[in-house]
């Protein structure tokens, strides 16, 4: 039967009908099986996407387990700038609420706009009043991030201990350490960040999210530093500051045998609680203590009376030569303050005779001498867990000229930081040891036992005999000396005075602004605190000098300091070593020294010692803090026995798991708030 035309088109329907359906087919096969994985990224991309949750960083304690720093929720305020669709409008907006100049907001967007940017930030941080007002205007292009605030507990206390944290970039969107403890124990505090899968509408608004990893939390840091003494240190500071009119000053107090660090303090200062600004003082961040090394002056006389001790025949009796204040060195004239023609080695300390101290010097050699000044540490970094250390400056022998050596005998040619300082003294304190500083006392990750950081070995660098010889003589300076100010009550202490000029770098010449320092410990015979007080640009003659305005120092501190560690007393109550005669506390090391000092130099002040009064307690947002009871260490004991231990006690203990103890909250040592209880995490 021959195909009628209706036949042939039905054919032709029907072959296209087929090629239409085999057509489908084929994209279907291309869309779901060859390029399924791809289209299936593309989908995701558009419909969900992977936000970094931020771990909790690390808390800093103090060494009685309370915080010095933490970490504290708070919510982010960011945009999307492909969605705004006025920037103008959303600069006003943001600008108004948020507090924020509108040009600089109105650059942002749309800087973020030409980038073809999906994100930006517009204010971070911000309080639950501004995030409740931006809430409140329902903008779709605004997007709220939980994140973490830094809060420092007690605002400026050993803020240069502790550091801060911020950004290191306009890229960065998670905060770092960027200086002190934060910054060296950064990726500790940090932890590890999380992920969490957001999933969104075709309009880009998250309605669900998944967390893909959790984020581990920082550990927390314990540091050395003693918070009541750090608040003595810096009311101390303070006080010598506006008294003595110094432009910057620092002190470091430490334990001498372990060099435990339990204050250090620097003046300015700041709130690392506040963003740095322009209306912060110049240097305020710097950590005068360790970055800023300066010529020290009379108390660098311990330095070479110690090289002597050890490298010749002198004794502490052995008389010295000095000249009546005279000396011709290498053809250069030296003049010193004090015109004395002989004095024993100890009063050449205790007067702080300069041209007893080169003639030492001359008797050491100078290769010896600067063996020694190696030895006790200057020139090199001390190696302290803080970001920034200066190494100081102390020239090799082939690099002297031939008068250096009188000059360094008396701390000159030669730059030192406070904290090396103290580890000198704290070597001639602890029997003849060079420690290492230490503000790393534990560190704990969460959910595993304490890591505590034992001290390093030290290194002998002199003989026991020459260390007592030196205390000796160092408490002579405070009975005899220069630094009858830093006499004690109840309490023997010895020290050295130190009163440097400072010199002008334009003017190449050295000024009437002084360093003035003092290097002290006590008791004498069983030292257990070392202290080194510096203040950089007094003036008023020999009123600006380290026995009037340092020693003072000194003595406040180390009160407070014996007091808090419980240091037995051991001079009788009674018993005020301080003197009524006149005290000559001119220890100026001679800076140029062919010149003879100026009429103003001349001058001895006389002054008549004031006695010493018992120190009041000030440290009132501490006081409550040690009303309770100190934590016991549970740590390693069984169930059982942590029980009978605080029902002993009176304690109340909240018990986290079985077998060994082996983490707490607080820590073994800390007081115990009223109504608080002990946390104790067993594990087997």
């Amino acid at each position: 039967m021959a195909d009628t035309q209706s036949t042939r088109r039905l054919h032709w329907l029907l072959w296209l009908l087929l090629t239409w359906v085999g057509v489908i087919l084929g994209r279907l096969v291309w869309l779901q099986v060859l390029h399924h994985d791809d289209l299936l990224r593309l989908a995701q991309q558009q419909q969900q996407r992977t936000v970094e949750i931020q771990a909790m960083r690390g808390s800093i304690l103090d060494r009685t387990g309370q915080p010095l720093a933490k970490s504290l929720p708070a919510e982010s305020i960011c945009v999307n700038p492909q969605k705004i669709p006025d920037a103008g409008v959303a600069a006003d907006i943001l600008s108004r609420v948020l507090g924020l100049n509108r040009a600089v907001i109105l650059e942002k967007i749309r800087g973020a706009t030409r980038r073809k940017a999906g994100f930006l930030w517009v204010k971070r941080k911000v309080s639950a009043e501004e995030a409740e007002r931006v809430r409140s205007l329902n903008l779709d292009w605004v997007e709220f991030r939980p994140e973490m605030r830094r809060f420092y507990t007690h605002g400026t206390l050993a803020a240069h201990v502790l550091g801060s944290i911020g950004m290191a970039s306009r890229e960065d969107t998670v905060e770092h350490g960027t200086a002190g403890i934060e910054g060296s124990f950064d990726e500790d505090l940090a932890g590890q960040s999380g992920e969490a899968r957001v999933f969104t509408d075709v309009k880009q608004n998250p309605y669900e999210s998944v967390v893909a990893r959790k984020p581990e939390p920082g550990a927390n840091i314990t540091l050395t530093i003693d918070p009541n003494l750090q608040y003595d240190v810096e009311k101390a500071l303070d006080a010598a500051m506006k008294s003595s009119g110094a432009k910057t000053g620092s002190v470091v107090a430490m334990n001498p045998y372990n060099g435990d660090v339990l204050a250090m303090a620097n003046r300015p200062t700041y709130d690392p609680n506040v963003p740095q600004n322009a209306s912060e003082p110049a240097g305020a961040r710097s950590n005068l203590a360790i970055t800023t090394p300066f010529e020290p002056g009379s108390v660098f006389k311990v330095i070479t009376l110690s090289a002597a001790l050890e490298s010749t025949h002198l004794k502490p009796d052995t008389m010295i030569n000095c000249g009546n204040g005279s000396i011709n060195l290498f053809g250069r004239v030296i003049h010193d303050e004090h015109r004395y023609s002989a004095l024993s080695m100890a009063d050449v300390l205790a007067k702080s005779s300069n041209i007893g101290a080169i003639q030492i010097a001359l008797k050491t050699g100078e290769r010896s001498l600067y063996r020694y000044q190696r030895r006790f540490g200057f020139g090199q970094k001390t190696g302290i867990d803080l970001p920034g250390e200066s190494a100081g400056m102390l020239r090799r022998v082939e690099e002297w000229m031939p008068s250096s050596i009188g000059s360094l005998a008396m701390g000159h040619e030669v730059s030192v930081t406070s904290l090396q300082l103290a580890l000198a003294g704290a070597a001639i304190a602890n029997g003849g040891l060079l420690v290492k500083p230490r503000l790393l006392l534990a560190r704990q990750k969460p959910g595993q036992p304490e890591e505590r950081s034992a001290p390093e070995k030290p290194q002998r660098i002199l003989a026991p005999e020459t260390a007592i010889k030196m205390r000796q003589m160092m408490e002579g300076v405070v009975l005899n000396g220069t630094g009858k100010r830093a006499i004690l009550k109840g309490y023997t202490s010895g020290g050295k005075t130190g009163s440097a000029q400072i010199y002008d770098a334009k003017t190449h010449t050295y000024t009437h602004r002084y360093n003035a320092s003092f290097l002290g410990f006590a008791p004498v015979a069983n030292p257990q605190i070392v202290i080194v007080v510096t203040l950089e640009g007094t003036s008023g003659g020999t009123a600006g000098f380290g026995g009037p305005v340092a020693a003072p120092v000194f003595r406040e501190i180390a009160t407070s300091a014996l007091r808090m560690l419980g240091v037995p007393k051991d001079l009788p109550d009674g018993l005020l070593r301080s003197s009524r005669e006149p005290v000559d506390e001119n220890d100026l090391a001679i800076a140029g020294l062919g010149d003879a000092p100026g009429e103003g130099e001349r001058a001895v002040s006389s002054v008549t010692m004031p006695p010493v009064l018992e120190h009041l307690d000030r440290r009132p947002f501490l006081t409550s803090a040690l009303a309770g009871p100190k934590v016991p260490d549970f740590r390693g004991m069984t169930l059982r026995t942590v029980l009978q231990e605080s029902a002993a006690q009176g304690l109340q203990v909240e018990v986290l798991g079985t077998g060994l103890a082996r983490a707490q909250e607080p820590l073994p040592g800390a007081i115990l708030q009223p109504g608080a209880r002990v946390r104790v995490q067993f594990a087997r």
